[in-house]
């Protein structure tokens, strides 16, 4: 086990690079399973949940070839088999989109119960009624999900399905699921977020017919077969921006962020902007500067384009520095607040009720031992640590590495004194 190791009050100054984005990368993977000839995938973000699901993949037996550290060519024509109940996909979230692909590529499935990072109750309830309308027979049973289609060819058929909430996880299974099936899909309440849009975008370029994503309502017209053989590259990870925004902003640095979308990240540097931080946009970066104190604002997560629910622990972090009561409300997902007891051992002035944080500025926060809880407040708890007075350990770090691309080498290139150590060592 590793740990990070902090030296804060250094402003942040530089230029860092932004990788592909991870959550839209572990739906692109599974959806390879769909293709009829080998795709090559580019921009691929170097983390574990990447890692995994390619694990899996091969396993499966998928022939996966890494062609350089960002770019591999997955060939699914050695998969036949409908099931994946390896340990691994326990360990990774994103791993139920393997339900969907399967139930595109063969008409039924078996996936073990899918992991990934304790936020409280996610159930995966949307996804199963979408599969259920697809005509297929649900069952789950003995820590996994079992699925096959009713109709004696083993097609699933197009249907209108309503999401009562829209859900990333849910749009995006549910294409996987639809794009081969008879007739039309329409799939209303839909997510929006950039990531639904890449992998819609990634289907039609193997040859699905989706229209519609990144509004609430997508159609989909199922085809017979898909015939891969595509290069596609990802799309920025806009949660990994954002963090290095708010990175700058804590740390009164100015940096520039490149190899982004600005208008992916629309939400957060309005909100930067009301609390009088320096923004300035370009085509593909935008810089974040010092202009004076930080004020306080309040914060509520929403759907896409909303305030991301990824961005609410960096968001508050900031929020214990600025001058000011802030108050964050987290409405997307379920209980998103462990990280506030370890702010608090770093003075920070938080008090939570329900989904309700309100945050209280102070002048400083000192550093300390402390351990993620997941994967944003994790690195959420290292921006802390960089604007922190002293010292500060940060433990459990794979939780970081699901989900950022060498985190604290990038860091160190703006400036950052961060080192990551074994987690035996003490240096507090």
């Amino acid at each position: 086990m590793e740990k990070f190791v902090i030296e804060g009050g250094v402003p942040l100054n530089g230029e860092v690079c932004v990788s592909g984005s991870k959550n839209a990368a572990v739906g692109i993977l599974p959806a390879v399973l769909l293709s009829d000839a080998p795709c090559t995938i580019e921009n691929l973000p170097d983390i574990v949940d990447v890692k995994l699901m390619i694990e899996i993949l091969e396993k499966m037996g998928a022939e996966c070839t890494w062609i350089d550290p960002g770019t591999i060519k997955i060939d699914p024509t050695g998969i036949t088999s409908s099931a994946a109940l390896y340990d691994v996909v326990s360990k990774l979230r994103g791993s139920y989109y393997l339900m969907g692909a399967l139930l595109g590529r063969f008409g039924q499935m078996e996936v073990s119960l899918p992991g990934g990072c304790n936020l409280g109750a996610r159930p995966i309830d949307q996804h199963l009624k979408g599969f259920q309308a697809l005509g297929v027979n649900i069952q789950t049973q003995f820590g996994a999900v079992k699925g096959s289609a009713k109709e004696p060819d083993g097609k699933l058929v197009g249907a209108n399905i309503y999401l009562d909430i829209a859900s990333v996880g849910a749009t995006i299974n549910l294409m996987l699921a639809a794009v081969k099936a008879r007739g039309q899909t329409v799939i209303e309440n839909c997510a929006k977020e950039p990531h639904v849009v890449d992998v819609a975008n990634f289907l039609n370029a193997m040859g699905a017919n989706v229209r519609g994503a990144g509004t609430e309502i997508i159609k989909i017209t199922g085809v017979p077969s898909m015939h891969g053989g595509v290069s596609y590259s990802i799309i920025p990870d806009q949660i990994e921006a954002g963090t290095f925004m708010v990175a700058a902003a804590i740390t009164g640095g100015d940096v520039k962020v490149t190899n982004l979308i600005p208008r992916h990240q629309e939400s957060l540097t309005a909100k930067l902007e009301e609390m009088n931080v320096g923004v300035e946009e370009g085509e593909d970066w935008i810089r974040i500067f010092n202009r004076g104190p930080v004020t306080s604002a309040n914060v509520t997560t929403q759907v896409y384009p909303g305030f991301p629910t990824d961005m609410q622990p960096q968001i508050a972090v900031l929020l214990t520095l600025s001058e000011g009561v802030g108050i964050v409300t987290e409405s997307v997902t379920g209980y998103r607040f462990q990280y506030t007891e370890e702010l608090r051992r770093m003075g920070a002035d938080i008090t939570v009720n329900g989904k309700t944080a309100t945050i209280k500025g102070i002048e400083g926060l000192k550093g300390a031992q402390l351990r993620c809880p997941d994967l944003r407040a994790g690195a959420a708890l290292v921006l802390a640590g960089l604007a922190a007075d002293g010292l500060t350990e940060v433990s459990n770090i794979y939780c970081i590495d699901r989900g950022y691309v060498q985190f604290e080498e990038k860091l160190r290139k703006i400036g950052a004194h961060i080192a990551r150590i074994n987690d035996t060592e003490t240096v507090i």
